[in-house]
């Protein structure tokens, strides 16, 4: 079973998540759309793409480091 402690701070990394997959996606949408608009050279694209990427990549790991904790806490609590 988790702590209080520990379950606030699982739900604290996954709101941080949820707000990081929600912020990325909309301003990679925003910045495809102003883009082209602005007369932006691809590279930027390309960067822009990047830092998303890093993004969605930061909040796989962090996402299964709560999913991990969430494990090992089921399974001390069983055994």
């Amino acid at each position: 079973m988790m702590s209080k402690t520990e379950h606030s701070n699982s739900e604290r990394k996954g709101r941080a998540v949820a707000l990081v997959i929600a912020g990325a996606m909309l301003l990679w949408l925003l910045a495809q759309w102003a883009g082209p608009k602005l007369g932006l050279p691809g590279r930027y694209a390309l960067l822009i793409d990047f830092a998303a990427l890093a993004a969605f990549v930061w909040a796989l790991v962090v996402s299964l480091q709560i999913w991990r904790a969430r494990q090992d806490s089921n399974s001390n609590g069983q055994g």
